[in-house]
């Protein structure tokens, strides 16, 4: 992609994923694939890539909530600071993981999973509002 395609691309993912919630892995796993990476790299690209999209989304929703200066209840903001360090703990725990054994897993095994996750998040999400 040429670098107005891929300036677009980036802001266009970068505000979907704040938007929703999500990382932006979900939208940049399945474009890297298109153009030809593997899963491994296109997972391994895809984390630095998801850390601007949430730095952002997290201090937008910070600064959005009306009683964003407060610490009550673990939050600061609409931001669950207990849940951000579970997530990130948890994040450093699977990118360890990841490091040892994600090469050994077949690509087309790596790709089936990684759509059978994001339809597990969907189902569950769908099912449980």
């Amino acid at each position: 992609m040429g670098r107005l395609v891929t300036a677009i691309t980036g802001t266009l993912v970068g505000a979907i994923a704040s938007l929703l919630g999500v990382g932006g892995s979900v939208m940049t796993v399945p474009l890297m694939r298109r153009r030809g990476a593997s899963m491994l790299q296109a997972s391994a690209m895809a984390s630095p890539l998801s850390l601007p999209i949430a730095i952002s989304g997290s201090l937008t929703y910070i600064l959005a909530a009306p009683n964003a200066k407060t610490l009550e209840g673990g939050y600061v903001g609409f931001v669950d600071l207990r849940a951000l360090v579970v997530q990130a703990f948890g994040s450093f725990i699977g990118i360890r993981l990841a490091s040892l054994w994600a090469k050994e897993i077949p690509d087309y095994i790596y790709a089936k999973v990684y759509v059978l996750l994001l339809i597990i998040v969907f189902l569950v999400m769908a099912l449980v509002h």
